[in-house]
């Protein structure tokens, strides 16, 4: 980072040289921006910097210049597989700037370049080259490892990577044809030449499922063995809660508490109870205190941190802290002492919260549930299952009747309740996906998510109240220009987004979710409008979560899986705030969005190795989203979406018709828009594409009368 006297100089630089129409000598500009003797070295170097950051251009005969007046614009390359790329300018107020494949060389994907702007396309899209690499983005790429006769080539998994690697023979290690391997780069291409590398790593055959996770975890540079000193810690801490540290706790272990969690979980962060209070409730949310075995600082801490969060794939977890705590004497266990952080909180029998207390606690879980069994007894009321239950049925449906209200009076205030389905794969033996389902939100899932909700506020509002800084759970709302795309996009739909002076309120996008309740569109607007909102992060600044409808958030409940959990209960037990808690919340949010991208691209794929084998069935399925090219299918008996190109139709011309959201077919005028029900057939599988494609099942039947009418 530079100091704040280089912060000043280059301040002084860029002025002096934006007064200046045409390139500027750099003695010149030197003596424009008066620039002290003694300070001449340090501005040569400034100025290096400055150009090495786009922000100074230097010309022939060592003048210098602002990019924007030789037409040239700072930013980073975005490739896409088809090898055109996009320029993301540095400037969020300037456009992106079209690149086709002849102008992107020698840049890569992911590179920041300077991009000269030489025309504009249709609607008015700037439309360049690539004259200058100014950083590279990609120092070593993962992929498939094809062997040549002089040589070989990688096949990057980073399909925005379009241009050839090759490695010469001898730089291939042990790899063979088909192996997916982790590769260097030794040279970057160049305007005639290809990138170069060399294979440091080889992870195994491509086709092997677990290889392909490892492939992935690479990708993201994801950690995967825990450091020597974090294992030795995480062996010291005991396996068995000592009767010693129950001193000075609230001791709930009499009590039936229980975790509810998925079926395959093995680190239970949370338990629940919900006791009658009066004619009202009161909730106990009891949460592994993390905190006391993991001390700021130390080894398991530093770790911690550096993951940031776990990171869930179908076929492993790669944990925040070692499996001694994540699986061991954190995890909140059936019949078990386990030390918890306790919230308390009590509501009338409307559900308005009318008290709350915070304890260090000791329980001992009475049942380790699954959301299928609390669904099953509260909402199936399979008698089998209410019997095996037993005494945990009457508080499971006290605790049921509460969350309803919870919901109820979130969404009155206006929280935003998005019902986009995820999805759960299922491996075989092999680590090969056998089933791709629609993940279940029964009322067992919206129980837990409200009363995880409710403790988190509390534990914001308590630490608002003790004026203390933390890391608050922020979520800005979305910026005029998205809501003015987005209220344009939803009249077509026949919807009208509420604003207010050009914003609008979580309520106005609540009330459009709940219009469009049950209509074919429901999903794709469910999509839109979560888009146009701005990323969830964590802050010091108490920004308020506009998703949620409230101005003081934080997240506490899961501190087993994420490190901010383990830094807000410190605070919440008295310690005091880490000096650096903005670079905590500025990492936190970076390592989450890591893992985000890391799991849904394994899901995707898994999706796509499903189908594989399915070349040739015909599913039935909804038209799930329209583009110029096509239109998507989701189909309905398994959780995957294909694409319909356009020249698969074959039987007209069809045109997009973007505020319709459909293709209509200019002679015929068949329509195909988002909800239709169709009938396809899988016509092709890529997994190097990442692409299932379909074909209209009745086109094929109309295609195969046409050749037996030929025929004949």
């Amino acid at each position: 980072m530079p100091s704040e006297e280089d912060t000043a100089l280059d301040a002084r630089l860029l002025a002096a040289v934006e007064r200046r129409r045409t390139p500027v000598a750099a003695d010149d500009l030197l003596r424009a921006a008066r620039v002290a003797r003694t300070e001449r070295r340090s501005a040569e170097e400034r100025l290096a910097a400055l150009e090495g950051r786009g922000l100074l251009v230097r010309t022939k005969g060592d003048r210098y210049t602002v990019p924007a007046r030789l037409d040239l614009v700072a930013g980073r390359v975005h490739g896409n597989p088809a090898g055109f790329a996009f320029c993301v300018t540095d400037d969020p107020e300037e456009e992106d700037v079209y690149l086709p494949a002849s102008g992107v060389r020698p840049a890569m994907h992911g590179d920041r370049v300077l991009v000269r702007v030489e025309g504009f396309r249709r609607r008015g899209r700037a439309e360049g080259r690539v004259v200058k690499v100014l950083e590279r983005g990609t120092q070593r790429v993962i992929g498939v490892y094809r062997r040549g006769r002089t040589g070989g080539v990688v096949v990057p998994q980073e399909q925005r990577i379009t241009v050839p690697i090759v490695v010469p023979h001898g730089a291939e290690g042990a790899a063979q044809d088909g192996d997916m391997v982790v590769a260097e780069l030794v040279r970057h291409p160049g305007l005639a030449s290809e990138a170069e590398a060399r294979v440091s790593a080889v992870l195994g055959p491509a086709t092997d499922p677990r290889v392909e996770t490892d492939a992935v975890i690479h990708a993201h540079d994801l950690p995967r063995e825990f450091p020597a000193a974090v294992l030795v810690a995480a062996r010291r801490v005991p396996a068995h809660v000592p009767a010693a540290t129950h001193a000075g706790r609230l001791d709930l272990r009499d009590l039936p508490i229980v975790t509810i969690d998925g079926e395959n979980a093995r680190d239970f962060d949370d338990a629940i109870l919900v006791e009658p209070c009066g004619e009202g409730f009161r909730l106990t949310v009891a949460v592994a205190d993390v905190s006391h075995y993991v001390r700021a600082g130390s080894p398991l801490d530093v770790e911690a941190r550096a993951r940031g969060t776990s990171v869930y794939f179908p076929d492993r977890v790669l944990p925040m802290l070692p499996e001694e705590l994540s699986n061991g004497i954190c995890s909140l266990k059936p019949d078990d002492d386990r030390l918890v952080k306790v919230v308390r909180m009590d509501f009338d029998a409307r559900g308005r919260q009318t008290g709350v207390t915070f304890d260090d606690g000791v329980i001992r879980s009475a049942a380790r549930l699954t959301y299928t069994q609390v669904r099953q007894a509260l909402v199936d009321r399979d008698p089998a299952v209410r019997a095996a239950l037993d005494t945990l049925v009457e508080p499971l449906e006290r605790a049921e009747a509460l969350a309803r209200l919870l919901m109820a009076r979130r969404r009155r205030r206006g929280a935003i309740d998005f019902d986009l389905p995820e999805a759960e794969v299922i491996l075989d033996l092999r680590g090969l996906p056998e089933k791709i389902l629609r993940a279940e939100r029964a009322i067992s899932h919206q129980m837990i998510e409200e009363f995880m909700l409710a403790a988190n506020e509390a534990v914001a509002r308590e630490l608002a109240r003790r004026k203390l800084p933390f890391l608050h759970r922020v979520h800005e709302p979305p910026t005029a220009e998205s809501v003015l795309e987005l209220a344009r996009f939803l009249e077509g739909f026949g919807l009208r987004l509420r604003r207010e002076e050009g914003r609008a309120s979580p309520g106005a996008f609540a009330e459009v979710l709940r219009q469009v309740a049950g209509r074919p569109e429901e999903r794709l607007v469910n999509t839109v409008l979560l888009r146009s909102m701005q990323q969830a992060r964590y802050a010091v600044e108490p920004l308020g979560h506009f998703g949620l409808a409230t101005d003081c958030y934080t997240h506490f409940t899961s501190p087993i899986r994420r490190y901010p959990d383990l830094v807000v209960h410190r605070l919440l037990a008295g310690e005091r705030p880490p000096p650096d808690l903005a670079a905590i919340a500025e990492e936190s949010s970076r390592r989450e969005r890591i893992a985000m991208e890391a799991e849904r691209e394994i899901v995707d794929l898994k999706k796509i190795q499903f189908m594989q084998d399915r070349v040739g069935e015909t599913h039935d399925g909804f038209v799930s989203g329209v583009a110029p090219f096509g239109f998507f299918v989701e189909l309905v008996d398994v959780f995957v979406e294909g694409l319909v190109h356009v020249s698969a139709l074959g039987d007209d011309y069809y045109d997009h018709l973007e505020r319709q959201h459909s293709l209509r077919g200019r002679r015929t005028g068949r329509t195909f828009r988002i909800g239709d029900a169709v009938r396809v057939t899988v016509a092709g599988v890529s997994v190097e594409r990442r692409q299932i494609d379909f074909t209209l099942a009745d086109t094929e039947q109309r295609r195969d009368g046409w050749r037996r009418r030929r025929r004949s």
